[in-house]
Parts: structure tokens; C-alpha cells; sequence
């Protein structure tokens, strides 16, 4: 049986390194990873640069990929103004599906699209929740919506379907993501040990015990797998998360003994602010505990620390479709994130004995 060919875009995102991680261990897929930046980490995949904002480009490189079965999209072009997004985040799309229909138009099976709780308008205030997939759209614009309308068009009559998964702030290992919780939470922790802090929740008692979720990247990648090789998943689309539902309370205090430090009480203050002359700390730690030399201004995105610790609303999904389709796994959120936090250690991220991280 001929190998099936998956190619990702946004390899390097917190998404795309373990999409990519996860058929790269599966013996009958091969991979294709997209990104305009090389990975600065090692993989299996062969990797392309490509900016898939530029159409010419795309269509040149994409087109010399033969062979492709299927596509996950995970890649953004980011900016606070939301109207500003669609058109480039359309694009983007746009550019993917034109370059593999010119390389591999007769083999092209399935596209996933990887949207998240912002079509259910969560970034805009509180919404329906448990949110489900009927729920309704919400008052433009929303450049997920841009993006599945575009697939819902250009599918029609094709060999190729799609599938869209809504995940809820993904966690993973992965440097100079605007949206990787992981990354501010370990960076905020580690610097507050060096100060001989406890490990403050930034935000109110409010915004401390309102019902949160996440979605592991490992999990999600399951997904992909999952809904590229289902024929049912075909024009749907899943809310995929960890399964399980927590309050940052006890996340905390969770992360609190990971890193071997007491657990302060919630002070509610902005991250973007706080956070943003801790570059020579973050410096000196890196020169004393040998951590990779990542610069302070792409090690952590403290504005999406501050947004996600400051809401004051559930932020739920119902994952409940994905399991009647036949989707059945479900991850623990305190223990993914004990392990997530352990691969960072493992990759010199963070440091691997955190009873040697003593005051700076």
C-alpha cells in the first residue's frame, strides 16, 4: 500500500511541531512540513519554506509537491484589529489549497482546518456554553468564518473534503507562538521563583474560579489522524479539548509544586506590563542553568496571558459530537500540564532540577 502524504502548514506553531510529531511516527504517512522560518528543532518531515502569503510563491512551490493526500492548515498571520485579519488569514488558505490542487490535484483527499473557541466568540465577552458545533456564528468579522466558507466552496465537486476542529488554547512546546499558554505560564513561574515570589494568579478572585479548558497539542494531533481518516468527519466540524473542565485555583497550585514554590493570593495585574523588564532576568537564567538561548521578546506571549487570566466568564466546549463520531480520547488537564512542563525541561526550556533555581 502506497504511503499517504500529509502536508502541514505552520510546521513550526505549537500546532503544527506536534501534528507533524505525531505522523512522524506513523510508518504508512509521510510529511511535508510549510513554514516561512526553518524549525528550530529536529524532525523527520522534509521541511519547505514557503510564505503562503504570497500567491506566486506558493503556487511555484506547492505545485512541485506531488503526491499529497491530505492537509492540516495551522498556520496564522496575526494582528489585534479583527477586520484586518480575515483577508490574510483567507489568504493563506486560499494560497495552500491553489498550490497542492496544482502538485497534487489527483491525489488530494482531506483538508483539516484548525479554527478555536474565537468562533464561538469568546474573545468578544460571555457566550453559550457548554458551546456546541450548532451553535450559531457570531456577529462578524471572524476570519474562521472566512476560512470555512472558502473550503465549504472550493471542495464542492472535488475529490478532496475538510474537516474544521476547534480546539481551546493548545498547549505545547513551541517558541514565538502569539497564542501558547504553556510558554507564559512556565516563563511567568520561573521568574517568579528566581524573585523569591510565590506563584501569583494575575488576575481576580473572579477570574480565578471561572471554569476553564485546554487542549494538549498531543491530543489534537490524535484528532487529525482521527478526522483525516474518517470518512464521516467529511464537511464537519469538532470541538476537540482535553475532555475534562478545571478553575485556574487548582491549576495553580498544580504548577505551584512543579516548580517547588508556594502558592500566593490572586493579585490581579497585567502580565504586558509587569513582565515587560524581566528580560536581564530572564537572561541570567538562561546563563545559569545553560537554557537554550531563546530571546526574552519571543519566549512568551504575555498578552494572551493577560486576556486568557482576565476573563471573568466560563470559556466550555462540548466535545460531545467528536465522540459520537467515534472520537473517544480524553486527556487529564493537571497532568498534561505537569508533562508539558517536564518536556520543556527535557528540550532546556526550563530547568531540569527546580530545587536549583534559587534566588537571583
Amino acid at each position: 500500500m502506497a504511503k499517504k502524504k500529509l502536508v502541514v502548514a505552520g510546521a513550526v506553531g505549537v500546532i503544527g511541531r506536534t501534528v507533524i510529531a505525531h505522523f512522524d511516527t506513523l510508518d504508512d504517512w509521510s510529511v511535508v512540513g510549510l513554514s516561512r522560518s526553518k524549525p528550530d528543532f529536529p524532525m523527520k518531515a522534509e521541511h519547505v519554506s514557503v510564505d503562503l502569503l504570497d500567491a506566486a510563491a506558493s503556487l511555484k512551490t506547492l505545485g512541485g509537491i506531488k503526491g499529497a493526500t491530505h492537509a492540516v492548515f495551522a498556520a496564522l498571520q496575526w494582528t489585534p484589529d479583527l477586520a484586518a485579519q480575515v483577508a490574510p488569514n483567507r489568504e493563506l488558505v486560499v494560497n495552500l489549497i491553489k498550490g497542492l490542487e496544482a502538485g497534487s490535484g489527483d491525489t488530494l483527499r482531506h483538508v483539516t482546518l484548525m479554527q478555536g473557541g474565537k468562533a464561538y466568540g469568546c474573545h468578544l465577552g460571555p457566550f453559550r456554553t457548554p458551546a456546541k458545533e450548532s451553535d450559531p456564528r457570531h456577529m462578524p468579522p471572524n476570519f474562521y468564518y472566512a476560512q470555512e466558507d472558502f473550503l465549504r466552496e472550493a471542495s464542492v465537486g472535488k475529490a478532496w473534503s475538510w474537516t474544521a476542529i476547534r480546539p481551546e488554547a493548545v498547549i505545547g512546546p513551541a517558541v514565538g507562538n502569539p497564542f501558547n499558554l504553556l510558554m507564559v505560564i512556565a516563563v511567568y513561574a520561573l521568574i517568579s521563583k528566581s524573585l523569591g515570589l510565590p506563584l501569583v494568579f494575575p488576575g481576580t478572585r473572579q477570574n480565578y474560579e471561572v471554569l476553564y479548558q485546554y487542549t494538549d497539542a498531543r491530543i489534537l494531533a490524535r484528532s487529525t489522524e482521527w478526522a483525516a481518516e474518517t470518512p464521516e468527519c467529511a464537511g464537519e466540524i469538532f470541538n476537540i479539548t482535553n475532555g475534562d473542565y478545571f478553575r485556574w485555583e487548582r491549576m495553580f497550585e498544580t504548577v505551584a509544586k512543579f516548580f517547588d514554590m508556594p502558592l500566593g493570593y490572586p493579585q490581579p495585574f497585567e502580565l504586558t506590563t509587569m513582565m515587560a523588564d524581566k528580560a536581564p532576568i530572564w537572561d541570567a537564567l538562561v546563563k545559569r542553568h545553560g537554557l537554550k538561548p531563546y530571546a526574552y521578546d519571543k519566549i512568551a506571549a504575555w498578552h494572551f496571558g493577560d486576556f486568557i487570566f482576565k476573563t471573568p466568564y466560563d470559556n466550555i466546549t462540548s466535545t460531545i459530537k467528536a465522540r459520537k463520531f467515534g472520537f473517544q480520547d480524553c486527556l487529564d488537564s493537571e497532568d498534561t500540564m505537569i508533562q508539558q512542563l517536564t518536556e520543556l525541561q527535557r528540550l532546556g526550556i526550563l530547568p531540569a532540577d527546580m530545587t536549583s533555581v534559587g534566588k537571583l
